[in-house]
């Protein structure tokens, strides 16, 4: 069986958002956002890219930059182990030994280095963004421990603070909400918006009335189709980019029981979508632990798919994960940036489900059929599934426009804040 052609709306071009009003205010100079666009994990700096980007079309004459909360300074040029390993051993530590380990490591991370990173970072800052990506997370205190030295140099200068579509985890430990409840009370929080409403619940129920109450926003990874050119398509028409996660991230970051079967779901998987009649692609979002994990499989997983597979070269740079997943017919797979640049691109997704902010994204732009659960859904089904959502038809024109007005609404108020 082989999935009709379906042809998919394309994003808005360029001059279709020409004629959203930006308001015009007192120049600021300088805006700083915090955020982790350096990261190995390419969505990451995607989202990064779009939301700096999109601001200094609102701010022309305002410099707009990111210091990375790792103290990371360019896109990793190498893809060792490191960040796989720590993730295995801190996996196998009782929680008490890991939290204390965690916690060790990072407090002399933030003295020694990190510290003085975001400290030169907001030399000339007029404001202070936090975000986007899933940043009010608690993965053994990374993030309130990062977060809460940012937000105290921010307040060493009396900086305006604000919050863009980030992430909100729905508990933290006791630990971490100590510690992002005392840094956000003791900054100047100007304004907070979330990327879904499940965020916006997870804020109320951490903060209260403590701190101003969070909007809900567009990811501005949606936002990549207008700052990103498109690869052509595959002549085939039936070209489908696999993003492979390594069962370890998907256990870390969720619950065990999701990734116990992603051993033998994958390439059960690939057989499906050769037997559906489709192309595939593997590829990842430039995680060490997926690429290892990935390329440890790959011939294994040919010989059993009996088909078209083949792996992608990895990519360096955000602007190469877009125009990979652009020039797809469509995507399946985990990663969050990987689904929402498809979405831009007006690339049907499947996603594969591990972490409730995939769920999130899907439901917000009326794809929520769309995902499948591994632990669930039979590894056979895919290549039906993907057929499913091609034939859907998918236009992601509105929601890239509503990501455009709510960016230029945010420029507005961060010239309103210093005015």
């Amino acid at each position: 069986m082989t999935a009709p052609s379906i042809a998919i709306a394309p994003a808005l071009a360029h001059g279709d958002i020409a004629g959203i009003p930006r308001k015009r205010m007192r120049a600021i100079n300088r805006v700083v956002l915090f955020n982790v666009k350096y990261s190995p994990n390419l969505g990451d700096g995607l989202l990064s890219e779009c939301l700096e980007r999109e601001l200094m079309r609102s701010l022309p004459d305002c410099e707009v930059v990111s210091v990375d909360l790792a103290g990371r300074t360019e896109y990793p040029a190498s893809h060792g182990g490191a960040r796989g390993l720590a993730l295995a051993l801190l996996d196998r530590c009782p929680p008490p030994l890991r939290q204390f380990a965690a916690r060790a490591m990072l407090e002399m991370l933030l003295r020694g280095r990190l510290r003085g990173r975001y400290r030169r970072g907001l030399s000339g800052a007029d404001a202070v963004v936090i975000g986007g990506g899933n940043l009010l997370t608690d993965s053994d205190l990374n993030f309130p421990m990062k977060i809460s030295g940012a937000l105290a140099e921010a307040a060493r200068l009396s900086l305006p603070v604000s919050v863009y579509a980030v992430g909100v985890a729905p508990s933290w430990s006791q630990a971490g909400a100590k510690l992002f409840n005392r840094a956000f009370s003791r900054t100047r929080l100007i304004w907070a918006s979330v990327r879904d409403d499940r965020s916006r619940q997870g804020w109320a129920a951490h903060f209260g009335p403590r701190v101003v109450p969070a909007e809900v926003v567009v990811d501005p990874g949606v936002l990549a189709s207008l700052h990103y050119p498109p690869a052509p398509r595959s002549p085939s028409g039936r070209k489908v980019g696999f993003c492979v996660t390594d069962p370890l991230a998907v256990r870390y970051h969720s619950d065990k029981s999701s990734a116990a079967t992603l051993e033998d779901w994958y390439p059960a998987a690939l057989r499906s979508l050769v037997e559906e009649g489709f192309e595939v692609a593997l590829f990842t979002n430039g995680s060490p632990e997926d690429r290892e994990y990935l390329h440890g499989r790959f011939y294994d997983w040919i010989r059993h798919a009996r088909g078209p597979v083949t792996l992608s070269p990895s990519f360096e740079t955000p602007a190469d994960l877009a125009s990979f997943v652009s020039g797809c017919d469509a995507i399946v797979g985990h990663r969050m940036h990987a689904c929402i640049a498809a979405y831009s691109f007006g690339v049907p997704a499947v996603g594969l489900r591990w972490d409730v902010k995939l769920d999130s994204f899907f439901d917000l732009a009326g794809r929520g059929r769309h995902m499948l659960d591994p632990a669930s859904v039979d590894a056979a089904d895919a290549g039906a599934r993907t057929t499913a959502a091609i034939a859907d038809h998918l236009d992601p024109a509105p929601l890239i426009a509503q990501a455009c007005r709510e960016v230029a609404e945010f420029a507005a108020r961060l010239q309103g804040a210093n005015a």
